[in-house]
């Protein structure tokens, strides 16, 4: 009876607990339906981009830049679906522009076109508002181009053999203009001066235009100017082409010779267009971005360009132009410090 008893009572208990067990379950599966039925339901995460995507450009609109920023724009827009506008932000030699970027949301939807001056101001200046290696996430290196040579066509200097005479026989005399001091225009000349072992003087001007207009009456004797401002002007006889500063020749100019060729071994000077994001940007949108600039330069737009403004197409990997870049900043600081250049700040 005793063991009866026992029996019936472990009977009863064991029961009980799985009649509390089996309630217990069912209140949590209750509860628990409805949050997993929301997750299936919550949409997934959108990809990027979501909205408009800006392209901040540090200098006045129509010139080479801006025309490059907005030829990237109609084209990568295509690829990503959404519109991509530019933003003309000017001033301090492309500081104030490429700030506006460096302090932006790293969400890929601020960008900057950066140039030249992205890889020579750390040497111009004595501050910058920002880093420019921590501050920004490289997309692309876009494209590179070269300066061209050019004298006025009434001027007795044919050849950068010519150049070199007339400097040597007239130490700082000849005058060359450049589009403000540390532009591509400056440290081309600088490193003519440098490597042909001769000093003429440079003149800034407030961009290009001016320049050109004193060097068509006159007032100056040479200029390291950009293909986009003096192409036109060399087709129709206004101004004369003596080389391209390229280590290169160009397939836009077959027939003038680089600098380098002309009689200054080793010379080489040229510009070049890279897309930047703010630092942190996530990786999956910097790798949407360069897929969409890969594709964009292989396009027609860009093959028009690489025609008419002598253009060296890229597309690179992101981490191809932080070493270009690299390079580029290293080999003009030197330049710059031994021409004791310093812009005012």
């Amino acid at each position: 009876m005793i063991v009866g008893e026992i029996t019936n009572h472990d009977s009863a208990h064991g029961s009980g607990f799985s009649v509390r067990r089996r309630l217990g379950l069912a209140i949590l599966a209750l509860a628990v339906t409805p949050l997993v039925a929301g997750l299936a339901a919550a949409p997934a995460r959108a990809e990027y981009p979501e909205k408009i995507v800006k392209i901040v450009v540090p200098f006045a609109a129509g010139g080479g830049t801006d025309i490059i920023a907005r030829t990237t724009a109609q084209e990568i827009q295509t690829d990503l679906g959404k519109s991509v506008i530019i933003e003309n932000k000017p001033g301090a030699g492309t500081i104030i522009g490429t700030q506006t970027v460096a302090t932006s949301d790293p969400d890929g939807y601020s960008l900057v076109l950066a140039t030249f001056a992205h890889a020579v101001n750390p040497s111009l200046y004595n501050k910058l508002p920002f880093d420019p290696h921590k501050d920004f996430a490289a997309v692309s290196l876009i494209a590179r181009s070269f300066n061209i040579v050019v004298v006025n066509p009434a001027s007795k200097i044919n050849s950068i053999a010519d150049l070199i005479a007339e400097a040597k026989a007239n130490p700082g005399k000849l005058n060359f203009g450049t589009f403000g001091t540390g532009t591509s225009a400056h440290l081309a000349g600088e490193l003519f001066n440098a490597l042909a072992k001769v000093k003429m003087t440079a003149v800034p001007y407030k961009g290009a235009a001016p320049a050109i207009s004193d060097l068509l009456g006159g007032q100056i004797d040479v200029m390291f100017t950009t293909v986009a401002s003096a192409a036109s002007l060399v087709s129709a006889g206004q101004l004369r082409a003596l080389a391209v500063t390229s280590a290169e020749r160009s397939t836009a100019f077959p027939q003038l010779p680089t600098v380098a060729e002309a009689g200054v071994p080793g010379y080489a000077a040229e510009s070049w267009y890279g897309l930047y994001a703010p630092a942190k940007t996530p990786a999956p949108v910097i790798a949407r971005l360069n897929q969409a600039v890969a594709k964009a330069v292989k396009s027609g737009g860009f093959k028009q360009l690489e025609a008419n403004e002598g253009l060296i197409m890229v597309g690179s990997s992101p981490e191809e132009l932080d070493r270009y870049v690299g390079q580029e900043e290293e080999r003009w600081r030197k330049l710059i410090k031994d021409a004791n250049i310093e812009v005012q700040q």
